[in-house]
């Protein structure tokens, strides 16, 4: 922010209290708030400084569960806690503050105590000691902490908790993981993702990146399929009477590509998408019909989009033939672009052949009723060996359709496809690594995480005034 360090507020603490809690009944002579009010939010530059910030504000990293109270508003999975979070400046408040201290770079000999806390404190039940290591220690309810962020994904800065929580602490990875009610969680982050024009691109990004952690795990892939959904009121493409949670994620993640494609064109979002779909392609079960006819269509998408660049570039290398003083575009690099996302769905195709064909009847109908988007990739050198086992398996079950006749129906061809998996000759099948992707954070993450918490608190820090003339770390039209 400006060079001037400023005080959360300028108001009388008592008055601050009442206008920041949203109530009459909040006492000055509280020590947290003695210590929340006592805080200069500039990060310290000196260890020097790091340490006395630390001594000041030694009861809020020591008794982190109190602010984690403030931030589930202490009622969480009560009947009583009907209004979501942030409808509380407190609680708002709160989180923004936790967002701040956990991005507070590190000295050169004293790291970040508040996030190191954030990375190491435990579920209440946990009974294990904490290691002597780890100086700022405490415990919390999981649970109820998953359920306020399950509730309030609808804010930038729940979902870069959750983010953050997911990526640093392992503790909380695991539980969530462990979770028989995933889709509390996943539900609230692909409507972010579907509602992908209405967000920002931070909160779309945090809210991939969330997904792509989930997907490293094989069990988190292989549950998402055993959840059924009834009618998804905000997937307005076409009515979801029934599905499961893996086939709505794969939907939903393949409605971002076509729209990044189209709107955005933003290679990372593309990466990691693509990343996502292919950690969870050898544990693809049971393929909802339309989440299969998305798939081939986004291959179809890209196979259309291939021909024109390369039918641009024949042209323009025409007309150079006969102007040397116009500069050609680079087709080249566009083309290799997209060649690389072809290839990488057609892995995630292969691997789910491979691992789960037998599983997965409607991707090889859908195959079937679009074989011919294959044809002109069986000779290209850039899918030849991928291609191999897309081929067989397209050859051998439009064989058998031949076999049983002409027009067949939907439920026999079918029908058809699910005989045909036993007698499939499945080590003639190429063997090929398996598809698996880490979120990795950038080198120097900072560059990215601290503009972004400063813009949240300036655009939603409730009773803070800020001179925008004074910030140097974000942009007026940041996101």
């Amino acid at each position: 922010m400006g060079s001037n360090s400023s005080r959360i507020s300028d108001l009388p603490k008592n008055e601050y209290l009442k206008k920041l809690s949203g109530t009459e009944s909040v006492s000055e002579n509280d020590p947290f708030w003695n210590q929340l009010l006592s805080f200069s939010f500039p990060a310290p530059t000196s260890s020097t400084e790091l340490k006395l910030l630390e001594e000041a504000t030694v009861s809020v990293c020591r008794s982190l569960a109190g602010l984690w109270t403030v931030f589930t508003l202490g009622g969480v999975g009560s009947k009583a806690a009907a209004a979501p979070a942030l409808a509380s400046p407190l609680a708002n408040q709160s989180l923004l503050l936790l967002l701040v201290l956990a991005n507070l770079t590190d000295a050169a000999d004293a790291p970040n105590p508040y996030r190191q806390a954030i990375m190491s404190f435990k579920n209440t039940q946990d009974n294990s000691p904490f290691p002597s290591s780890i100086p700022h220690a405490f415990q919390i309810n999981f649970n109820s902490l998953y359920t306020a962020l399950c509730e309030q994904q609808t804010s930038d800065q729940a979902t870069l908790l959750l983010y953050t929580l997911l990526h640093q602490n392992s503790n909380i990875r695991t539980y969530m993981l462990a979770r028989t009610d995933m889709e509390s969680l996943v539900l609230p982050i692909l409507e972010i993702l579907y509602h992908v024009e209405e967000r920002n691109s931070h909160h779309v990004y945090m809210a991939l990146i969330i997904l792509l952690i989930l997907t490293e795990d094989d069990g988190f892939n292989r549950s998402i399929h055993e959840v059924i959904l009834k009618n998804i009121t905000w997937y307005s493409e076409r009515v979801l009477t029934e599905i499961s949670l893996g086939s709505l994620l794969i939907l939903v993640v393949i409605r971002t590509i076509q729209y990044n494609m189209t709107r955005t064109r933003d290679k990372y979002l593309h990466t990691n998408c693509l990343a996502a779909l292919a950690n969870m392609s050898a544990q693809f079960r049971s393929l909802h019909q339309y989440a299969a006819q998305r798939i081939i269509s986004l291959f179809s998408l890209l196979s259309k989009k291939h021909n024109k660049v390369l039918e641009q570039a024949t042209q323009s290398l025409r007309g150079s033939l006969s102007s040397n003083d116009v500069p050609l575009p680079d087709y080249a690099q566009d083309l290799n672009v997209i060649e690389e996302v072809i290839r990488m769905m057609l892995e995630i195709i292969n691997s789910c052949l491979t691992n789960s064909l037998h599983h997965n009847p409607n991707l090889v109908y859908a195959l079937l009723y679009k074989r011919d988007l294959f044809e002109q990739f069986q000779t290209h050198p850039s899918f030849q060996d991928i291609m191999q086992n897309i081929d067989l398996v397209i050859n051998f079950f439009n064989s058998r359709l031949l076999q049983a006749g002409a027009e067949l129906s939907v439920e026999r061809v079918l029908e058809i496809i699910k005989q045909g998996v036993v007698a499939l000759p499945k080590d003639r099948l190429k063997k090929f690594p398996e598809l698996k992707f880490k979120y990795v954070e950038e080198e120097q993450p900072e560059e990215f995480f601290i503009p972004y918490v400063w813009s949240l608190v300036y655009n939603s820090a409730v009773g803070l005034y800020w001179n925008a003339q004074d910030i140097q770390l974000f942009t007026m039209d940041s996101d």
